[in-house]
């Protein structure tokens, strides 16, 4: 692992600092809203077009992931990002909330448009740069630096915010996309050559194609459901938690900012824990109870109003969501064939981002009409309880060595 992290540096920097700098723009909406448009509503719209567009442009991504070189999109990708945060620089400079709501969610929505190419491309690129025998644990550092660009990014937003004002963070992000795509010029790597005949196929032949890649696969099949469930709980962490912080644990932005960063090292631990876990348990077993531990642990956020029980149970989300994951996304890529791996990536970060965003929005929803303490009660059993159902019906998955 170290001999990996060594020789592809540049690489995985470029990608912590595009997860870092993505995650803050996310989380910018949420919060700007929350704090500036004072609007939970307009905070999970805003969230859900940080996350809706891929539901469509993804398809199209894995396509052009497996027909181009995955490193050209990223770079188009970082560019669109780069556009998003000029559109919520400019909302910020708006003199009154109603101003900035078009700024805003026009914003979001391109941020939506950039993660919709630039995380499938990221993952069809790992395999340029690893042989096929250290794809698998290159796959668990890859998606550790996913959790804690996540984890990293509110602790970016609260450290620039006690120092200055919002335009900076927007301008941190940008700062880190330039050189998140310096770092990737003049990079060596495998060939990226299409697969044959694919110019002759229209993009909806190659999307069918993907689709039957996983459908047909019964490992994979079971993996991407499995996902679905394991990326709910990411929607409901950056909607209903800020706010439990601010109300119930009645916390100030840098408390609120650190109480969030509990989640970068327990996704860290998690990922660490998960490639030791998966030489000695079973990984669909693995899978199924992680994410089942990660429901219970945030349905718990309700009950206390503790800052250090709220901490440890927010840990526990992410030790047993980095766990889940990260095991989720190493036998997703070793079940996956170079041929269709573009088209495979895209359907579970389509996945990662839609998910989120669904989740996110109906949290939104459901913090206007019950409050975020019976929001975060719901989400958590409705969780547990799917994760008992997969558990007895998902016999291949279970039967994963």
């Amino acid at each position: 692992m170290i001999r990996l992290v060594i020789k592809n540096g540049k690489f995985y920097l470029s990608c912590l600092l595009a997860f870092t700098a993505g995650h803050v723009t996310n989380y910018s909406v949420i919060l700007f809203s929350q704090d500036f448009l004072k609007s939970d509503f307009l905070s999970g719209v805003g969230f859900g077009l940080c996350f809706g567009p891929p539901l469509i442009l993804g398809w199209v991504a894995g396509v052009w992931c497996d027909r181009i070189s995955p490193i050209k999109i990223i770079h188009a990708g970082g560019a669109v990002f780069i556009l998003s945060n000029l559109l919520l620089l400019a909302g910020a400079q708006q003199g009154s909330p109603a101003a900035a709501v078009p700024w805003i969610l026009s914003g979001a929505f391109f941020a939506g448009v950039a993660w919709s190419f630039v995380s499938p491309a990221r993952m069809t690129a790992l395999r340029l740069f690893m042989s096929e025998s250290d794809l698998k644990p290159a796959s668990l550092f890859f998606n550790l630096l996913v959790m804690l660009g996540f984890g990293l990014g509110p602790m970016v937003i609260a450290f620039v915010r006690t120092r200055s004002n919002w335009n900076w963070v927007f301008m941190t992000a940008m700062v880190f996309f330039v050189i998140s795509s310096a770092l990737l010029l003049n990079l060596k790597t495998r060939s990226a050559s299409a697969e044959k005949g694919a110019k002759k196929r229209t993009v909806t032949q190659d999307v069918l194609t993907g689709i039957q890649a996983v459908t047909g696969n019964r490992y994979l099949r079971e993996l991407m459901i499995c996902a679905v469930f394991g990326y709910m709980l990411m929607g409901p962490l950056q909607v209903i938690v800020p706010k439990l912080a601010t109300r119930q644990l009645g916390l100030s932005e840098l408390e609120r900012g650190s109480l969030l960063g509990a989640l970068a090292p327990s996704f860290i631990v998690g990922g660490a824990l998960c490639a030791v876990l998966m030489k000695k348990i079973r990984n669909g077993w693995l899978i199924l109870a992680s994410i089942a531990l990660a429901a219970v642990c945030f349905g718990l956020l309700s009950q206390y109003k503790t800052v250090q029980i709220a901490t440890a149970l927010i840990s526990g989300v992410g030790i047993m969501g980095g766990i889940a994951i990260s095991t989720i996304v190493s036998l997703i890529q070793a079940h996956a064939s170079d041929a269709t791996r573009g088209r495979v990536t895209s359907m579970y970060t389509i996945t990662s981002q839609v998910m989120p965003a669904v989740s996110g929005l109906l949290s939104g929803i459901l913090i206007h009409k019950f409050g975020e303490v019976h929001a975060a009660l719901t989400v958590g059993v409705f969780l547990f309880l799917a994760m008992l159902l997969h558990t007895v019906w998902m016999k291949n998955l279970r039967s994963l060595p």
